[in-house]
């Protein structure tokens, strides 16, 4: 495989991209070749099974240079098929599709989810220098009041964020809805989702800026009370104002991924019980209330949920507007922070605490989805 590789780098860059191309082409044709020959009975297809066994660890053995590699996939292979062969007798030939389509995302998610995760926990319980301390990481955390404002600072952030996202969102929903220019105003809105999160803690360091009075103010909030004949302040500079500045920027993002997914619920509530509503003399508020919102109410608690996570691993808005302020830290931030200074253990801590956190909502969630699906 190293050497593979190094040709491929060897290779001009306009002739790497077709190289590249056309191997994951290769890649997916046989794939697509197995899937739909390995269910199959018959001479030919034993034959061509038992030939995927011989060709598949063979060229293991090319790329690899390891015997050991190769007989241990030609042995799996080997299993596989026989496995599959018998189970094809009993009607059951799709089991090797099912097994090719998961394999990859099983694979991706023990290697970038399952691991990670269990050697994080493992290393919460151990010192930088990776010696055993139990607790002493989780009680180091609680026990500094700076990681209690960390740990505060998070939870508002949750509580705030998706609320106000969410109820902006909905009301541009319901406003724009069936409106002359719905398109224009809906992608004036959605357009912040298209901006990073890094892009929109810039845009808005710009309109927090601040200069001492007597100076030319360039950040546009200090500008306008400029206008208005008041001295410019040093927002970021303000507790608790300045947690709040931040969670603007986010808030600003999301609020075009609410509302996409609350107008698209809303137009799918049934016309008929609104009119129904409508005829039994209730008025705008009351049909909105008592009709619409129970109706997406799925929809409701999927965009409160997503932007809920969203706002517990927030990490780049605060990493590029928050550092130098006082009490804008929050777990991601901090978690980032301490791992930079080598303090792996009390780095791990905020990250089992930060898990912990979105562990109930992600929960929460599938529980709903649960109850959507028997519901229907």
């Amino acid at each position: 495989m190293k050497d593979l590789l190094t040709w491929i780098g060897s290779l001009p860059p306009l002739l790497q991209v077709p190289v590249v191309i056309i191997a994951f082409l290769l890649a997916v044709a046989v794939l697509i070749f197995l899937i739909e020959v390995a269910p199959r009975s018959g001479r030919t297809y034993t034959i061509m099974r038992a030939a995927v066994c011989v060709i598949v660890p063979a060229l293991a053995l090319w790329l690899l240079g390891s015997v050991l590699w190769a007989a241990a996939i030609a042995a799996v292979l080997g299993a596989a098929f026989f496995l599959l062969d018998y189970r094809s007798r009993q009607g059951a030939g799709y089991l090797f599709a099912l097994m090719a389509f998961l394999a990859p995302a099983v694979i991706l998610l023990l290697i970038g989810l399952v691991y990670p995760t269990i050697q994080t926990v493992i290393n919460s319980f151990l010192s930088s220098r990776g010696n055993f301390v139990g607790f002493d990481n989780f009680v180091w955390v609680f026990s500094q009041d700076q990681n209690l404002v960390v740990i505060r600072n998070t939870i508002v952030w949750t509580l705030v964020v998706p609320t106000i996202s969410t109820a902006i969102g909905l009301a541009y929903a319901v406003f724009i809805d069936k409106a002359r220019g719905e398109k224009i105003f809906k992608a004036l809105v959605f357009m912040p989702m298209a901006i990073s999160f890094v892009g929109a803690s810039i845009i808005f360091r710009f309109i927090y800026a601040y200069r001492p009075e007597g100076e030319s103010q360039y950040g546009l909030l200090n500008q306008i009370v400029v206008w208005l004949g008041l001295p410019p302040v040093n927002w970021l500079q303000q507790v608790p104002l300045n947690s709040f500045l931040l969670m603007v920027v986010l808030i600003w993002v999301q609020t075009g991924f609410a509302m996409v997914i609350l107008s698209a619920a809303l137009k799918g509530v049934p016309t008929v019980q609104i009119e129904a509503a409508q005829l039994d003399g209730a008025n705008g508020w009351q049909r909105f209330w008592s009709v619409q919102v129970p109706s997406i109410r799925p929809s409701l608690i999927v965009v409160l949920t997503t932007i809920s996570i969203a706002s517990l691993k927030v990490f780049d808005i605060v990493r590029t507007m928050g550092t130098a302020y006082p009490d804008t830290g929050v777990i991601a931030n901090e978690m980032v922070t301490l791992l930079q200074k080598f303090e792996t253990g009390r780095s791990s801590a905020f990250a089992v605490i930060l898990f912990l956190l979105v562990l109930p909502i992600v929960i929460y969630n599938a529980r709903q989805i649960q109850k959507q699906r028997e519901i229907r």
